[in-house]
């Protein structure tokens, strides 16, 4: 399954942990164990110490449970990312246990045993690191030690690869009951260094940080080397397809994300992720592909972001036509939904929680690569990174035993488990502009870079087209150091060229999905009296600002029509589209046709939802690049001033006297992107701070 090259490296550092407090030491080892998505997966896994505290009441010395919070991550978690419980009170707790018909309700006193007020909550597997009789536990998500512990003969395959060093247990869904069965386990086989837990991961312990991380390598390594050794068949039963082109792969994922994506958006937009990694042509092309996927995952990390089973999309890279798939991708996912809400009614229990959403995650394309869509970009990207690591499981434990998924009744009992309920009850609600996919042409400068931001901090994904390549670069860097890599993405576009504008729209879908969103801000501007107003200016002007807003506006709608969601296309245009100004002719004549561009287009978009209106800006000079250079001049000399009096002039004649500034602008275009405005299309926003002559009635 993995090659020996591949081994899990020491990375720990003796000169750095010694001056660490046991706490800190717990945090290092944390971070070094999930930097590596081998050894668990995002989110998944827990790690303890047991460490000697001094109790703020009583100054007594006291032994506290130091372990990860609930919904934490270990390769990001911070110290006051860790839950810390008195483990005198979490002993105690077995005086109110009421066996396992009860134990969820275990989860309710974890916060009485709480150490110095906490308040990060404890998880539910918080019980399985307190009854462990060793001071330092940590437990993972590998994917060759889920491999073991997903095949059939997973207690076999574990005590031929690690003899009685670790030990075995049977399935059972985390809680308090298995706290109490590793408890059991610890103290029958005091010699063990730890235990797999079939369908599940791996356990392992010590009484010093070094040693049980050095352990969990350990381990791991054993079971990779095993799978190295003993990988005598051919993966997933061989390859039936062959994979297309890098170009083709995206081409078609770019044709079918909007598409799925459109059928999956009812409940609320979603958004999309493509991985065409080599792990997964593998898994896509292979012949036993179908009935592998059709088991579902086996580790209840993976089946909580992948749920129960993916899509296998209907497309044969042999004689691919991308249209016929689409066509047929209706009745795919209609059959999906119909089997999904039959598995619910299957295995509903009476306090069960209603069905949610019954569209899949994870779509598989043979020859393409897997797509997977989420509410957000992070999720869609982290379930399909889940799915990945339910690849190589699946891999490994088929090519030295047979893969077995979790049983129907146990998946739905963990994805309906009203503790998991609770959970979701109490995620923060959705931002305004959540699963939203924006476009912003001229994304590199004060206007385009601002309302970037704006859709960011309301939850969009974002493209940022600019021709432009560094300044979009800069602009990109300060945009995913405050809002994350996940969420923005760059192309460099001249929106006069065809072809680019296609191929951004292109990168748009296979990056997220699709667009929602469309922002036509690229600009020029120029000035010059008639008479010196050349032909290649008077064409440039209009090239860009009308021909440019036509042919990204065009497809837009192409894209928004296919997903059937609706969009909004915000035209940035300008006072001067409104009104007169000397020695500018080029500019407003430009100007003025966007804006009847927008009215046309709403028209013509209102059948299928999209909304057309417009933003007119009026001396934004702060942060704008076409202030930068000719134009700040030549505005400068018509009205008989220099460049530091320009903008006190433009301040002085509006009727409100005020500055505009880009992040105005941002606050319209975000007004009218948003339900906010949904009933408003074909409309003129001035941001201008008042000027008579551009009033639109």
């Amino acid at each position: 399954m993995l090659k020996r090259a591949a081994l899990l490296e020491n990375a720990w550092d003796d000169a750095r942990a010694a001056t660490m407090s046991e706490p800190e030491k717990l945090l290092y080892r944390s971070n070094l164990l999930g930097a590596d998505k081998r050894i668990t997966n995002y989110g998944g896994g827990n790690t303890s110490a047991k460490v000697t505290e001094r109790d703020p009441l009583t100054g007594e010395p006291v032994e506290v449970l130091w372990v990860k919070g609930s919904g934490g991550d270990v390769g990001s978690i911070r110290l006051d990312g860790f839950a810390t419980l008195y483990m005198d009170k979490l002993r105690a707790l077995k005086g109110v246990y009421r066996g396992s018909a009860h134990e969820d309700e275990m989860v309710g006193y974890l916060p009485h045993c709480t150490f110095a007020l906490n308040p990060r909550a404890a998880s539910i597997d918080t019980p399985l690191h307190a009854y462990v009789p060793k001071a330092h536990v940590d437990h993972m998500h590998p994917d060759a030690i889920i491999a073991i512990a997903a095949s059939r003969d997973s207690q076999r395959l574990t005590e031929e690869i690690f003899g009685g060093e670790i030990g075995w247990l049977p399935w059972k869904r985390p809680g308090y009951e298995l706290g109490l069965w590793l408890e059991k386990f610890c103290l029958e086989n005091p010699q063990a260094k730890g235990v797999v837990l079939e369908s599940h991961g791996l356990f392992t312990w010590a009484d010093d940080a070094k040693d049980c991380y050095e352990l969990t390598l350990e381990i791991i390594n054993r079971a990779i080397a095993y799978f190295d050794r003993n990988e005598a068949r051919k993966p997933f039963g061989g390859p039936v397809h062959k994979s297309l082109k890098a170009d083709e792969r995206r081409a078609v994922a770019a044709r079918l994300m909007p598409a799925i994506r459109g059928f999956v958006s009812g409940n609320q937009h979603m958004v999309g992720h493509f991985d065409d990694q080599d792990a997964v042509l593998d898994f896509v092309n292979a012949a036993d592909m179908p009935a592998l996927a059709a088991l579902g995952t086996s580790c209840p990390d993976h089946f909580l972001r992948t749920k129960i089973r993916p899509l296998v999309v209907d497309f044969d890279p042999a004689t691919p036509d991308t249209d016929a798939v689409i066509d047929g991708l209706s009745a795919q996912i209609v059959a999906y939904r119909d089997d999904y809400a039959a598995y619910y009614e299957r295995c509903r229990r009476p306090d069960s929680p209603p069905m949610r959403d019954p569209n899949a995650v994870v779509y598989l394309v043979p020859g393409v690569g897997m797509i997977t869509f989420a509410k957000d970009k992070a999720t869609a990207r982290i379930s399909g990174e889940f799915y990945v690591n339910a690849i190589n499981v699946m891999r490994g434990a088929s090519s030295v035993s047979e893969y077995v998924g979790l049983p129907e009744q146990e998946a739905f009992d963990i994805e309906y488990w009203l503790l998991e309920e609770a959970k979701l009850q109490r995620m923060p609600k959705p931002k305004s502009l959540a699963g939203r996919v924006a476009l912003v042409t001229g994304g590199a400068g004060g206007i385009g870079s601002a309302t970037a931001a704006r859709y960011l901090s309301e939850g969009a994904c974002v493209v940022l087209a600019d021709i432009a390549e560094d300044q979009l670069a800069a602009t990109k860097d300060r945009l995913v150091q405050q809002f994350g890599a996940d969420v923005v993405r760059t192309v460099t576009m001249n929106v006069t060229d065809e072809g680019a504008v296609a191929r951004a729209f292109t990168e748009a879908s296979v990056e997220f999905g699709g667009i929602d969103i469309l922002v036509s801000n690229a600009g020029i501007a120029s000035s010059a009296p008639i008479e010196e107003t050349t032909l290649e200016l008077w064409d440039r002007n209009l090239s860009i600002l009308s021909t440019g807003y036509f042919l990204v506006s065009r497809e837009a709608f192409r894209l928004m029509r296919r997903q059937g969601l609706g969009g909004a296309v915000v035209f940035v245009a300008s006072k001067n589209g409104l009104a007169a100004s000397p020695n500018a002719s080029a500019y407003c004549t430009a100007k003025a046709s966007e804006i009847h561009l927008a009215r046309c287009l709403a028209l013509e978009g209102a059948d299928a939802g999209i909304r057309v209106n417009v933003v007119n800006p009026d001396a934004v000079l702060r942060g704008s690049r076409i202030w930068e250079g000719e134009w700040l001049d030549q505005r400068a000399s018509t009205y008989g001033t220099d460049k530091e009096g320009l903008e006190e002039m433009y301040r002085n004649r509006s009727l409100l006297k005020r500055s505009v500034l880009p992040e105005d602008i941002a606050e319209a275009a975000y007004f009218l992107a948003s339900d906010a405005s949904a009933k408003s299309t074909g409309n003129i926003i001035n941001v201008d701070a008042g000027n008579k002559e551009a009033f639109t009635r």
